[in-house]
């Protein structure tokens, strides 16, 4: 074959912009011959070419200025002296500069704080103003039998029933309840189950009435400890402070002593702080010392000090020690408020005290189950065989924790696994060697425990198989108890609880568990955020709105290399007044980060959505959907979505959210793009717990995946050293 002659460009260029183009000839030879001259002027053009390119870019040439500078050297066959710079062509004429892309920008998430406590403040017991009329106003009798109101003006002599006592120990009783009164007794009544004779003086009285007369002596009272408590150092939590102040300026009675002597329901609540370890709680943050004697100044700081700290507890277990939304962006809760007025009004007004601070947890079965478990956790011995945290094992590898894994595998073997892989433990049992035959064992293990199977001993087939220590289980319900504080104290009656640590989610209908299902959740870098919301609508065969951190973080580098790319894949891409374009006239290099477009992609089989979303429409984007990638439901490690949840079953959620069957729900997707409203919304809870109850009340515990426990943590240790100085 011969090649007839061809026209090339000798190029040069200046660093002044200027370029100069000339024509010459050359030949193509024909196949199997060669011409030293022709490859040196194939490798010339390639050399110009690239000038040409180059200088192009330095000087930002346009399509038309670079077919004026081509025309003007063939008109010319001279130097093309640069033109001036053109007027920005329509954005559908604008052609990117050659050469690579300039670096994609990223849109960072949310981000984790240092977190900062409240400082607490010293109580300013001078601001205690007793109105003339608190002081005369009825008050609580703690010592006698039913607590009854009683007020300055009344008979001092009144009847303390005691049952079941000899008459010695009923002297000794009413003493007890009034030691600080000096009071005068006498024998009123007795009563006694018929046909038995009248008690002896050291007999056993069914019944016995006393009368109880007040000398002139009378308790100390809040007044007179005005002037101490005004040098009292107690520091409390500013809103604690306040109320304490508000409380006992407006009813200036003690709670807690009762006749210069600490009461039964001072005693009761005591204990109850003593015991807040069993709901995670540090009992250190409650102590209160008992009064050193029965002055007015005793009793009225011992007063102001269990007041304090029966306020702050009832904070902690009603709304948590910990603000969420100080830990990080990605937590978003409505703080719960206390009633800490109400409180001591309660308290003040005879309520029970303990039963009135149990009733502030929170009260639905997770939180029971998570008491519980702490309860039997604190009981047990460690695990028997204890992995090594870290732990990872490949075939071919050798590790000195791989006998207790092999050993793990044989003592949950049921027959039928023994009979299969029996002699393959057997000849690997002392092994260190992660050998070949050893990996089916592994794999059948894994598939048995619904793990992903790749034969490798990870993280999670080490807690699988090995499951957490002792410590780590123990820390992880302490902190899901915290967490749990920060939603509602009763969830209610139907709601959606989406766990990222599990990657599950889990629908409740009339208190109950109607079924569970696995998730995909947000990657460490893209978190799915810890919050509470609505579920109000289902959108079938949906657009996806993408975001601007996903245009930003995950197309924008595309675009850069592919202009077409949302145009090849179903997108749109419309501008601020709503006119569509297309993505390959658009020159995305020019905004950075601050793509000033809309971009949504169109339903169909390839929407990263699927075939429907379930909507409760929040400020993070964040909803249930589908996915055409069924594949990432089998892997164990689940985070992996942009921020989103997808659903291993989303027919089977819809139907449930929506109130429907599974036939209405297919029924409904063979038609075309629309959306159903909730007859009525109720929760859901996008949220966040390491140790988690499942249906039949067994603990589960879960990776940290975004360290958010770690932050929890360290966030109650600096709660912790703020509280310490103010014992």
């Amino acid at each position: 074959m011969r090649f007839g002659n061809h026209i090339g460009f000798k190029v040069s260029a200046c660093l002044g912009g200027i370029i100069e183009i000339r024509r010459c000839p050359f030949q193509l030879m024909p196949a199997g011959r060669t011409d030293m001259n022709a490859d040196r002027r194939r490798k010339a053009l390639a050399l110009a070419s690239t000038t040409l390119i180059a200088a192009l870019t330095v000087s930002d040439a346009s399509a038309q200025g670079l077919l004026q500078r081509l025309f003007q050297s063939s008109q010319h066959n001279g130097p093309v002296t640069q033109q001036a710079t053109p007027q920005p062509a329509p954005i559908e004429q604008q052609v990117r500069r050659a050469g690579p892309p300039p670096q994609a920008p990223r849109v960072t998430g949310p981000q984790y704080y240092t977190y900062k406590t409240d400082a607490l403040s010293k109580v300013d017991f001078t601001a205690i103003n007793i109105a003339p009329a608190a002081l005369a106003s009825p008050g609580i009798d703690h010592g006698t039998v039913g607590a009854t109101r009683r007020s300055a003006t009344d008979d001092p002599a009144r009847a303390v029933s005691v049952d079941g006592d000899s008459l010695e120990e009923a002297v000794e009783k009413v003493l007890a309840i009034d030691s600080g009164s000096k009071p005068e007794m006498r024998w009123r009544s007795y009563s006694r189950p018929s046909g038995e004779p009248a008690p002896d003086i050291a007999g056993t009285n069914p019944k016995l009435e006393i009368d109880v007369r007040r000398t002139a002596a009378s308790s100390p009272t809040l007044a007179d400890a005005l002037d101490d408590l005004a040098t009292y150092e107690l520091y409390a939590e500013s809103a604690v402070g306040d109320a304490i102040v508000a409380h006992y300026s407006k009813t200036p009675d003690f709670i807690w002593t009762t006749d210069a002597a600490v009461n039964d329901e001072a005693r009761a609540v005591i204990r109850e702080l003593a015991d807040a370890d069993a709901y995670g709680l540090n009992p250190g943050d409650y102590a209160v010392a008992m009064p050193t004697g029965q002055d007015a100044a005793a009793l009225a700081r011992f007063e102001m000090a269990l007041s304090a700290r029966v306020l702050r507890y009832a904070r902690d277990v009603h709304a948590g020690r910990v603000d969420p939304n100080r830990i990080s962006g990605y937590h978003d809760f409505e703080l719960k408020t206390v009633d800490y007025a109400g409180i001591l009004e309660s308290l003040g007004s005879g309520d029970d005290a303990r039963e009135t601070l149990r009733a502030l947890h929170p009260q639905n079965e997770f939180y029971k189950a998570m008491q519980v478990e702490l309860e039997e956790l604190r009981a047990s011995e460690e695990n028997s065989i204890v992995i090594a945290p870290g732990t990872l094992i490949r075939p071919g590898q050798t590790n000195t924790e791989l006998p207790k894994i092999v050993a793990l595998i044989e003592k949950e073997a049921d027959q039928a696994f023994l009979a299969e892989h029996g002699p393959a433990i057997e000849r690997n049992r002392a092994s260190e060697i992660y050998t070949d035959d050893l990996v089916p064992v592994v794999r059948a293990a894994q598939a048995k425990r619904n793990l992903q199977v790749d034969g490798i001993v990870g993280p999670r087939t080490v807690t699988a198989f090995a499951g957490e220590t002792k410590a780590s289980r123990i820390e992880k319900v302490k902190l899901a108890m915290e967490q749990l504080r920060w939603l509602p104290s009763d969830l209610g009656q139907r709601y959606v609880l989406l766990n990222t640590p599990s990657a599950k989610a889990t629908y409740v209908e009339h208190g109950a568990e109607k079924f569970s299902m696995r998730t995909v959740v947000g990657s460490k870098g893209t978190q799915t955020y810890f919050f509470q919301d609505e579920i109000s609508y289902v959108e079938f065969h949906p657009y996806w709105g993408v975001p601007r951190s996903i245009i930003v973080n995950t197309h924008l580098p595309r675009l850069y290399r592919d202009p077409s790319y949302f145009d090849r894949n179903g997108f749109e891409v419309t501008d601020r007044n709503g006119r569509q374009l297309s993505s390959s006239a658009i020159n995305w290099t020019r905004y950075g980060a601050n793509i000033p477009y809309n971009v949504r992609q169109r339903p169909g089989p390839n929407n990263a959505l699927g075939e429907l979303k379930i909507m409760f429409p929040n400020k993070h984007a964040i909803y249930m959907h589908d996915t055409p990638d069924k594949s990432l439901f089998g892997r164990d490690n689940r985070a992996l979505s942009n921020g989103c949840v997808r659903l291993e079953d989303p027919r089977l959620m819809a139907a449930a959210v929506l109130g429907w069957d599974r036939d209405q729900v297919d029924t409904r997707l063979a038609g075309q793009h629309g959306r159903n409203n909730l007859d009525v919304k109720f929760p859901v809870y996008v949220a966040y717990f390491t140790a988690w109850p499942d249906a039949d009340g067994k603990m589960g515990y879960y990776p940290d995946v975004y360290d958010r426990d770690l932050k929890t943590r360290e966030a109650m240790g600096r709660i912790e050293t703020a509280r310490a100085p103010s014992i």
